[in-house]
């Protein structure tokens, strides 16, 4: 009997001593929202035909995509990030800069980062006649932060 007792008091204890999982269930770092608009009707958004974007020196986030909108990653570890921006064999290249502000998010989360003062330091004029700036700070994914006219 006391065989069963002690057993059950372990059983018991090591019960009693488990953690909760952590999980994380929070906003991670948000990405750039960039939505096409028609530049002759600037209201109007605009597909983009066979888009393909990638960042200098990595593989092609989008690829051959006919889409009015996009998410693309900004940098973590600079201030600034390239990107390249094709539409059938036009190419236009944007480099974006930006402040870093990393936010303690929980334990199970770690850090994300948001960022601040958004702007494009220099755009080529290929495919993309303008753009505009609807929003510098990136804290979320649910607002548009850049506007592309083509």
């Amino acid at each position: 009997m006391k065989k069963y007792l002690i057993l059950l008091l372990i059983l018991c204890f090591s019960l009693i001593n488990c953690e909760k999982d952590d999980i994380c269930i929070e906003a991670t770092t948000p990405k750039l929202i960039i939505v096409f608009y028609n530049d002759s009707i600037p209201a109007d958004k605009k597909k983009v035909d066979s888009l393909t974007v990638w960042a200098e020196g990595k593989a092609n986030i989008y690829e051959n995509k006919s889409i009015d909108s996009i998410t693309i990653p900004l940098d973590l570890a600079k201030n600034s990030s390239l990107y390249q921006f094709k539409s059938g064999a036009l190419i236009d290249t944007i480099n974006f800069t930006y402040d870093r502000k990393d936010i303690f998010v929980s334990r199970s989360c770690g850090y994300k980062t948001t960022f601040e003062n958004l702007q494009i330091e220099s755009r080529s004029a290929n495919w993309i006649k303008n753009d505009t700036i609807k929003n510098s700070t990136i804290d979320n994914e649910t607002a548009v932060h850049l506007t592309i006219f083509h």
